[in-house]
């Protein structure tokens, strides 16, 4: 890059004083000798005067979408009166400019960025009779001349402080290369050479670490070949990583419940009393962002809505949520996950079917167990109350019989258990997808205490109806009666002879001790 500029300095200094012609040999060699000593004391002069390195930069961004306008920037010294842009294999500048006042720096804009101005670029500066040594180099990209990749993060977006997260980049397209960007422009991009999977995927794994809420995590990737390293393909959709902290985690709820069919829409509500005023919710196993939302004022609660329908068989899996506040970009621990489950036909035949043991009606304390069984096999099968929100039962499948089936033993019964229950088929190779509904089955608990009645008659019940004992309660009752008025009177006899026999005392007491008061009187002195 410095040749061009050094020649053009020795070819003005030479020209500068010219060589006489003609004369004694003695005069010529004289004046040759005078000649090229001062071309000599002005070359040293020249290379004694070092200039700073100049700087380059490009704006908006060096990585530049096919079209838009870039502009290059080249920062000198002050009083620098020309700067050259050199473009890395054309010996030539692609650019001259030249200040018309003292300025330090020059501008080369491009209004529409194309395929043939990306490359390798450095650039120099000329002030007084020195030229600078060329800048570091700067390598403008292109963008959006291919496909674009996908980018997910694994295992999930939602990193805990202090840990790491693989990012994956991948495309159908035989890219050599892929390349991982920090959409704040920290840091230099991140260049992988791509790994052919054996179902034709390519793809590179880049692993960020040391994870930390102090700053946005947000990533877009590009994949490019080798034979155009600056030539890039259309930007990844932009990834935003969720660091999550340790302050006090939301709960996350589900309406109308977990378990839904197709095309039906449900709401998943996020919800805190610590006063966070921005939610999201994540999906485990999802390299997508967290879908966020703003809160919204319930009673003293905060919470967000999120809304999932029509439902597809895409919906079912694992989610959790968080809570955070706006002028901090670190998210609260995650809340308890909640499985949303999708009642699609799975290819094993017909629903499974519900009964109930030792029938539908059951009184209050009582036990009662409900069967969910197929002839189809399933790894397991969850039983569902309608209305309840909560998680379904869970239970593994036995073979009994020639069919697959699992009990749900209700023990100790109470009115709230009342109610229509379902079950569904499952199988392990795809958990968060069940079979269709069983038949619903109402459950009838009544509110008699089963000490007082027999067992309970069902609808295919055969048994007798209970006797009538209404004329032996009768007789009970009577005798009951007959039995307290005959404590009645003997308690008033008892009472009428206590009451005779303090009567008769009195008197025998004011009869008998009459003569010794006559007595004591006629002896009394007057």
């Amino acid at each position: 890059m410095g040749k061009p500029p050094a020649a053009c300095i020795l070819s003005r200094h030479l020209s500068v004083q010219a060589c006489p012609v003609g004369g004694s040999t003695m005069t010529i060699t004289f004046m040759v000798l005078l000649c090229l000593g001062l071309c000599l004391s002005q070359m040293t002069h020249v290379q004694a005067e070092t200039l700073p390195i100049p700087i380059i930069w490009a704006e908006p961004d060096p990585v530049v979408a096919e079209g838009k306008p870039v502009s290059i920037w080249c920062q000198g010294f002050q009083n620098a009166d020309q700067y050259c842009l050199y473009r890395e294999g054309v010996p030539e500048p692609l650019r001259r400019e030249f200040p018309l006042g003292p300025s330090n720096r020059a501008k080369f804009p491009f209004p529409h960025m194309t395929y043939h101005l990306a490359g390798r670029y450095s650039c120099l500066y000329h002030r007084q009779t020195s030229w600078s040594v060329p800048s570091k180099p700067l390598d403008l990209v292109v963008t959006g001349m291919f496909n674009k990749p996908s980018l997910s993060a694994l295992p999930s977006p939602i990193v805990t402080s202090g840990g790491s997260v693989a990012l994956q980049c991948g495309s159908w397209q035989e890219f050599d290369w892929f390349v991982l960007c920090s959409k704040e422009g920290e840091g230099h991009p991140w260049h992988l050479d791509s790994q052919h999977q054996a179902d034709g995927w390519f793809q590179a794994l880049f692993t960020v670490d040391h994870l930390s809420p102090s700053h946005r995590q947000t990533y877009r990737c590009y994949g490019y070949f080798s034979s155009s390293p600056f030539v890039w393909s259309t930007s990844s959709h932009v990834l935003e990583l969720l660091i999550s902290g340790v302050s006090r985690k939301p709960s996350l709820s589900v309406l109308p419940g977990p378990v839904v069919a197709p095309g039906q829409s449900l709401t998943l509500q996020c919800h805190s009393d610590v006063g966070y005023d921005r939610f999201a919710l994540s999906k485990e196993g999802a390299g997508d962002p967290p879908q966020r939302l703003g809160w919204q004022s319930q009673a003293e609660l905060s919470a967000a809505d999120f809304p999932l329908g029509p439902v597809r068989p895409s919906h079912g899996g694992r989610y959790t949520c968080y809570g955070g506040h706006t002028l901090s970009s670190e998210w609260s621990a995650p809340s308890e996950p909640l499985d949303i489950l999708v009642a699609v036909q799975l290819p094993q035949g017909p629903p499974p079917t519900l009964s109930a043991q030792p029938g539908l009606a059951v009184a209050a304390g009582e036990n009662v167990t409900l069967r969910c069984q197929s002839a189809s096999f399933f790894d397991a099968f969850l039983l569902s109350k309608e209305g309840e929100a909560g998680p379904p039962l869970h239970r593994r499948s036995q073979h009994q019989g020639g069919e697959f089936q699992a009990d749900f033993p209700l023990r100790s019964v109470t009115l709230d258990r009342g109610g229509t229950y379902r079950c569904y088929g499952s199988l392990s190779s795809t958990p968060f997808l069940l079979s269709h509904p069983s038949n619903p089955l109402e459950l009838v608990v009544t509110g008699i205490p089963a000490a007082v009645t027999s067992s309970l008659q069902t609808p295919d019940s055969t048994s007798a109806p209970r006797p009538d004992h209404t004329l032996e309660n009768l007789i009970r009752v009577g005798l009951s009666a007959l039995v307290l008025v005959v404590l009645v009177v003997l308690v008033f006899q008892a009472w009428r002879s206590q009451t005779g026999s303090q009567g008769e005392t009195k008197r025998c007491f004011l009869h008998g001790s009459s003569p010794s008061i006559s007595t004591w009187n006629q002896h009394s002195p007057m």
